[in-house]
């Protein structure tokens, strides 16, 4: 009896035309990222052609911010390596619907709508997050500043994130262009795995995105109580800022937990420093948002008022504030005689034994 084996003919034409669907799982990575771009408004991208149609056709802006966005995500940021693998990988030719375009016109792209891009990468980090996980005795505290071991020359806030993120794009096309001339991923969550999983989520994630985004929030029911991470009485009548520093209490809180090492890249530490002050704006707009509520409830169903000052307070936009590349823990304080790049650490000591912890 002969060996048996699948056999490989590579001269075999398709019988039948073929379907990108079946090229990729349903559950990859660009299937998310073209679901989500189609939902993103792109309505800036679209204004910078001709409405008229006339002058060669270009390749449509969804399929350009798709390729650009899976590409980032998969870390290529080169238009030549962006070319290279539209033409070898199957991911990229399903996002492209199996059309190449060349470096030129992927960095011409890029450089054209450089600040569309910035402004979109936010609401893709925002979605890819959400897709994502004593004895008694006399004890005596006190704060001290503790220097850092980094630079204060290392903080940068969130624009200047955006730029280099973008720049260092820029920056490796016009190497390559000065080399080379005119020559030429992990399972997702289960909810986002199918069509129709990504769907529904996507839907209520956005949806959710555009409530916050309302100035106006609507008044609160009889129902209506504050957060549950939040606790009135132990926070106290203090007004507005305590409850936003409750809110940065918990960040903090959360990211001592899942403390990590920072990483050695610095187009990495971009995207790290990024997350950092976009989880400090949602933390405050949390903080805000139950403080109101519960201002609101008291208002309608009881006499007790909060503290502090009743003028609205609306949270910025973008995240503000400087956040340090080389150590994220970080902050420019004021020391002895000079600003430092350090923390301000609380020495606690009971019984002679002193124990730090920085904040």
């Amino acid at each position: 009896m002969p060996q048996n084996f699948i056999e490989c003919d590579r001269e075999q034409v398709f019988l039948l035309p073929p379907s990108l669907r079946d090229w990729l799982p349903e559950d990859h990575l660009a299937w998310f990222v073209v679901e989500a771009v189609r939902r993103f408004d792109l309505s800036d991208f679209y204004a910078a052609y001709r409405a008229d149609g006339h002058g060669r056709a270009a390749y449509d802006p969804s399929v350009m911010v798709s390729l650009v966005l899976y590409a980032y995500s998969t870390d290529e940021r080169s238009s030549r390596g962006i070319e290279r693998r539209c033409r070898q990988d199957i991911a990229y030719r399903v996002i492209t619907g199996n059309r190449v375009p060349d470096h030129a016109t992927i960095a011409r792209f890029i450089r054209r709508h450089q600040q569309s891009l910035n402004e979109l990468f936010g609401a893709v980090l925002r979605l890819c997050a959400r897709a994502g996980l004593v004895g008694s005795g006399v004890v005596a505290v006190d704060g001290t500043k503790l220097t850092a071991s980094a630079s204060s020359d290392s903080n940068v806030d969130y624009d200047r994130i955006a730029r280099e993120i973008i720049a260092e794009a820029i920056a490796t096309d016009e190497a390559e262009d000065e080399r080379y001339g005119e020559a030429r991923g992990g399972e997702l969550p289960p909810e986002l795995q199918t069509e129709a999983g990504r769907r529904q989520w996507l839907e209520r994630e956005l949806a959710r995105e555009r409530a916050d985004a309302e100035v106006e929030e609507a008044p609160a029911d009889e129902s209506s109580e504050p957060d549950g991470e939040f606790d009135p009485e132990r926070i106290g009548p203090n007004g507005r800022r305590a409850w936003l520093r409750e809110a940065h209490r918990q960040l903090e809180r959360q990211r001592w937990q899942a403390a990590g090492p920072i990483p050695r890249s610095r187009a990495e530490r971009l995207w790290l420093a990024a997350r950092w002050l976009e989880d400090e704006l949602a933390a405050e707009c949390h903080g805000n948002r139950a403080y109101e509520e519960l201002r609101e409830h008291r208002r309608l169903h009881d006499k007790r008022r909060l503290g502090g000052p009743t003028k609205p307070y609306t949270p910025p936009g973008i995240p503000p504030g400087e956040v340090n590349l080389t150590d994220p823990d970080s902050r420019r304080m004021k020391g002895n005689r000079r600003y430092i790049q350090g923390y301000n650490a609380q020495a606690v000591v009971n019984g002679g034994c002193p124990v730090a912890r920085r904040t």
